[in-house]
């Protein structure tokens, strides 16, 4: 089945953890790799984790490279894999997915071909405080035939999802709590190899 058909489904953790790696940097491009599986049914890629990656320097490939290469063996031990990439733009009114994001997400098809890409949307995301709407403050990008991102337009009968139908409420919940103070992105660990870049204790 190519991704022209699979359905992606993000789960409430990976979903909120993306999410406030972003707010943790509000002025800076940030970015994260998505971990997941393909369903056992096949329709369906499962993402079920999330790893904040970089808040400086994104373009920089030693890097990347270096952070790919450690989540890779992690979460290959636990039967997962990489399955996306997930981008937020540096400006709030930016939601075109640059080339950067193009050029990781190119890379990333390479190893798991059905790769998705999630655009942070900032005006959902500001929107959210007032509208409590359930649905993910995401853009869903997958490679066409021609092996060109492509926004996947969510309508009734959404190929993106989120697992947990509260998400947004849990989210707002801890914005309101300033719980993005907590979040290790791969740039901190770099920095301080005493921070954990798995965030193991972010949600207890």
């Amino acid at each position: 089945m190519g991704s022209s058909d699979l359905r992606y489904e993000v789960a409430q953790n990976a979903y909120i953890k993306l999410i406030l790696h972003s707010l943790k940097h509000p002025t800076s491009a940030v970015n994260g790799i998505l971990i997941g599986r393909i369903s056992p049914s096949n329709d369906t890629v499962e993402i079920v984790d999330a790893v904040p990656l970089f808040h400086s320097h994104i373009p920089l490939l030693p890097q990347l490279e270096i952070s790919l290469i450690l989540i890779e063996e992690y979460f290959s031990a636990k039967g997962l894999n990489i399955v996306g990439y997930f981008h937020a733009n540096e400006r709030s009114d930016d939601n075109e997915l640059g080339g950067v994001a193009k050029n990781i997400g190119d890379h990333i098809c390479r190893y798991f071909p059905q790769a998705a890409i999630l655009l942070l949307d900032n005006k959902k995301l500001e929107a959210l405080k007032k509208s409590k709407d359930s649905s993910a403050v995401m853009q869903l990008y997958v490679r066409d035939g021609s092996k060109n991102w492509k926004l996947v337009q969510s309508d009734g009968n959404s190929r993106f999802s989120l697992k947990g139908p509260s998400a947004n409420l849990v989210l707002l919940d801890y914005i309101s709590s300033e719980k993005w103070k907590d979040v290790v992105d791969f740039d901190d660990h770099l920095d301080d190899i005493s921070k954990d870049w798995l965030n193991p204790g972010l949600f207890n």
